[in-house]
Order: C-alpha cells, then structure tokens, then sequence
C-alpha cells in the first residue's frame, strides 16, 4: 500500500512539474488570438490620440523612425511579431521581435530596435533592428506585450540574455516642435494600443 502511494505521489508531481505555466493569448479587435508571421496594424485603444504606427524619416536619414500617424483614420503599417520560443501564438510577456512588412529603399530591414538616447535623452525606435538571435548582441531588438488597463502596451523588457541587465520601461509618444509622434521608451505614460488584422 506505502509502495502504491509513493508510486501515484511521484506520478502526480512528475505530471504538475511537467505542465508549464503559459501566459495569456494576445487578442486582436476581432477577439481572436494574434498569430507568429500573420499581418496586424498597431493602432491605439483610445480616439482622439493619432493613428497606427509606421515609419518616418528623421529629415533625410535612414534609418527610419517608428512613429505614429497623426490621422487616427490612417493604420499605419502592417506588422508582424515573430517570439523567441518559436510558438506560433502571441502570448502575453514573452520575448517578440516587431516588423513592418512593407520594406522600402531606405529600410529593407524593417525589424523594431531601441535606439540610444538622442540629444533630449530619449529613446526612440527605429528600423534596424535583426530578426531572431537573442543575446546581448540583440537585446535592443526584443520587446514584449503586456496587459494594461482593458487592453495592451508596448515594453522593452528583454529577458533573451540571462547575463544582460536590462532597464525595463514601457513605449510612450512623444511629440516635437513639428507634430511628429515619435515611439520612445517612456514610463510616465505609455500608449495603449490593440492590434487590428491587416
């Protein structure tokens, strides 16, 4: 009997030690479950505040910019999200690469990176990122949606090199002289967005 009981005690535990914890599917407008490599236009969750996310030139510089229309009419570019494990479902937290799919002259690469601080101190996006290789040659190109409020945000908080230590902020605008809504690391507000099948 003691032998029956420790033989299902190992059975149980080798079976909850095998069940991983997977976080939430990310939903686009349509309630569905956002998909590795399928289109998707990053649009913010509130009216009133622009359009979808696409690239800029910053005067007559490559590589481009990570900005946000400023028609809320206008969707942007579409994007597609490739994660770090593989899995074909994007799920809350994991490790993503963001790409546009309409390259261009100036940006035939068009995968997210981080940039480093401009003359204000801030952050920006831009387009030259590199696809896949996690590690700290990459750590500026991995980013990750979490849940906010109803609906989701942006945030660079790469956990693809175990021995970088990245600072960890979520992606706001930030609005120039000019009207230009550039994509910046910004913890005081960051854009609340939700995902719109192209």
């Amino acid at each position: 009997m003691k032998k029956l009981l420790a033989i299902l005690i190992l059975l149980s535990t080798l079976l909850l030690s095998s069940c991983q914890f997977r976080p939430n599917p990310i939903r686009d407008t349509d309630s569905n479950i956002l998909r590795s490599g399928t289109n998707y236009y990053i649009v913010p969750a509130m009216h009133g505040v622009g359009g979808g996310l696409t690239l800029a030139r910053d005067s007559e510089l490559c590589p481009l910019e990570v900005v946000q229309e400023v028609s809320e009419v206008r969707h942007g570019l579409p994007a597609s999200f490739i994660p770090a494990n593989k899995d074909g479902i994007i799920r809350e937290s994991i490790d993503l690469n963001i790409k546009f799919n309409e390259p261009n002259t100036c940006a035939p690469n068009t995968v997210w990176r981080v940039n480093l601080p401009n003359a204000y101190g801030q952050r920006t996006l831009s387009s030259r990122g590199i696809l896949g290789r996690p590690g700290k040659g990459t750590i500026d190109n991995w980013f990750k949606i979490k849940k906010y409020e109803d609906r989701y945000k942006l945030v660079h908080c790469p956990s693809v090199c175990h021995t970088c230590k990245p600072v960890c902020e979520d992606i706001g605008i930030t609005i120039n002289e000019k009207g230009r809504r550039s994509l910046v690391l910004n913890n005081n507000k960051p854009l609340k967005v939700m995902f719109k099948k192209a």
